[in-house]
């Protein structure tokens, strides 16, 4: 089994916080280690190993694991550990296309539900995504990334949609940091920023229309970031288990 990587985050203490909350911590940290491959896609680690990466102890970090497994984003495998699911490419173009339906028919619900409250929380995120779009990193974009997606499922209010796209946003952030990073490094973030822009733009002015057309356009996006990586970036990256360095 390979080395755990040599990482480290600030230690969290466990103290003062309930159970659901460090589970909750435990998992976007894990998360994020895993989008941005600080996490090798197909490494090897133990609990122990993302104990002593994240700082929490160790029932937070095994009930994250645990989500993470029924995420497909790790496999726990007995006696090996907890591997980070490689890049699986052809899987990852298959699943894009359930990705595309799934996304077009949230948006056109959030088009009907968005109170105006959470329509001014979006307008707000929209706002400062534009202010910031110039000299906007791809940690920061992650996080402008995430917190719309968390806010329109918050707004369709149906779990069933948050379990299914949870795992399928988280697979293919992943894949945009492989792009932006390697396949792509120079490509500067204005395609997809105004991509997911023109997204809440047609929540905000309620035309489902235009959100659904501005959601397919950013599938689409995602589709050219796969065959760019598929042909442009070192296999190894996507799954270090093909490292011949690797005993």
């Amino acid at each position: 089994m390979p080395n755990a990587p040599d990482m480290t985050l600030p230690t969290v203490q466990d103290k003062g916080r309930d159970n659901k909350s460090l589970l909750e911590h435990a998992y976007r940290e894990i998360e994020e280690l895993i989008v941005t491959c600080r996490l090798g896609p197909g490494s090897y680690l133990r609990v122990r190993d993302l104990q002593e990466i994240t700082g929490y102890s160790r029932m937070p970090v095994y009930q994250a694991v645990t989500r993470l497994a029924s995420d497909t984003l790790v496999t726990i495998r007995p006696r090996q550990g907890v591997q980070i699911a490689p890049v699986d490419l052809a899987r990852t173009a298959t699943l894009l296309h359930l990705r595309r339906d799934m996304e077009r028919f949230v948006v056109t619900l959030a088009c009907e539900k968005a109170s105006p409250l959470q329509r001014r929380m979006l307008e707000k995120l929209a706002r400062s995504m534009e202010n910031q779009a110039a000299a906007m990193s791809l940690s920061t974009f992650n996080r402008f990334d995430l917190q719309i997606d968390a806010q329109i499922l918050k707004i369709c209010d149906e779990p069933f949609l948050e379990y299914s796209l949870r795992p399928l946003h988280t697979m293919f952030r992943r894949i945009g940091w492989i792009y932006h990073t390697n396949a792509k490094p120079n490509q500067d973030l204005s395609g997809t920023i105004e991509g997911h822009l023109g997204v809440l733009r047609g929540i905000l002015s309620q035309d489902a229309q235009a959100a659904a057309k501005a959601s397919d356009n950013l599938m689409d996006f995602m589709g050219e970031t796969l065959r760019v990586i598929e042909r442009d970036t070192d296999p190894i990256l996507l799954n270090v288990e093909l490292d011949p360095s690797i005993d």
